[in-house]
């Protein structure tokens, strides 16, 4: 399994909608081939990984590894059950049930009732790691969204004036471009717009998609000649007047996003927090002390410690002199 998802891991990014899965085809302790989801539309990793099988080598009696149940339905493509019930597999050892409600459990009952025996649950939370963003989509609709920030040691976004643009190392802004290319959309608030003309493009990784770029804004107009309406790739940006974060977290889950990476200001990040609307959180922590009014949140506030929101799951990663926190918001009772 462990194969697998290694295997899966080369879809991050690119399979939007679907999940990324990995599969690999055993026999006597031995991988004869591996095969991974490259994008929605195309084969599944099942039936890529009976397709990369040498001519010597056949399915029969063998057992596959996947990393989520197969589909059990016709979508895109055919079902993955038949194609694994025709080639003969002995075992099918699956790491996460589907979260999809229509198919849930129903391709493990079709695999059982062909004969194959199955194996459920091999390295769970692993799989259900490598999807948190389709399995939270799948079932409310609603994508996966990430708080993320560049900040000074003292909780700011902005160095003094004069002092240049960036905070944080080129390392961190090198990290953090890989997360960029994970995500669906790329969502900013228009002071962002107007004060820095972001790009929100996915650089120097090869073969990433270029996520959708996001701008919520009020009533006031917006820059026309800022590069998220003159660059090459204009038409991936969306602008959302007068909603709120929610009704455009959920324009966009039904437009397919699962995913969205709020990069944005103290005030889109301050609601975002405020609504309860985030599920990750990704900081950069330079070692600087900045001082001044602009900080990282703004919004109405927790109030008292006790109503301030806790992260659980927490991990730290050095990068150069910096820090980077990330961790999964819980939301005080209200």
């Amino acid at each position: 399994m462990g194969a697998a998802l290694r295997a899966a891991e080369c879809g991050i990014g690119l399979t939007s909608p679907n999940p990324a899965v990995g599969a690999v085809i055993v026999r006597d302790g031995k991988i004869l081939a591996r095969g991974f989801h490259r994008r929605a539309g195309g084969p599944h990793a099942e039936v890529e990984a009976i397709t990369a099988l040498k001519k010597a080598d056949t399915a029969l009696g063998a057992t596959l590894y996947v990393t989520l149940e197969p589909c059990s339905t016709y979508g895109r493509t055919p079902p993955c059950v038949e194609k694994i019930i025709g080639a003969g597999f002995a075992k099918v050892v699956i790491g996460a049930i589907d979260p999809n409600p229509k198919h849930a459990g129903r391709g493990i009952g079709l695999l059982q009732a062909a004969g194959i025996e199955v194996i459920n649950g091999v390295l769970k939370a692993e799989c259900d790691a490598l999807n948190a963003a389709f399995n939270k989509w799948i079932v409310t609709q609603m994508p996966l969204v990430i708080a993320k920030a560049g900040m000074s040691l003292d909780g700011r976004l902005a160095r003094p004036p004069g002092e240049g643009q960036w905070l944080t190392s080129e390392s961190s802004r090198a990290d953090a471009m890989e997360l960029r290319a994970r995500v669906d959309a790329i969502l900013v608030g228009a002071n962002t717009l107007r004060l820095d003309n972001p790009r929100l493009t996915v650089r120097g990784i090869s073969g990433a998609r270029q996520p959708w770029r996001v701008v919520v804004a009020g009533k006031s107009d917006l820059p026309k000649n800022a590069h998220l309406f003159t660059d090459e790739h204009k038409e991936r940006t969306l602008v959302y007047k007068e909603q709120t974060l929610r009704a455009v977290l959920r324009d966009l889950g039904q437009r397919q996003v699962t995913s969205v990476l709020i990069e944005g200001g103290m005030r889109v990040l301050g609601e975002a927090f405020d609504k309860a609307l985030v599920d990750e959180v990704r900081f950069y922590v330079a070692p600087l002390l900045c001082g001044g009014p602009v900080v990282a949140i703004g919004g109405r506030g927790a109030g008292s410690t006790l109503g301030s929101v806790q992260l659980r799951e927490v991990s730290y990663k050095r990068i150069g002199n910096d820090l980077c926190l990330s961790g999964k918001p819980e939301y005080p009772l209200r």
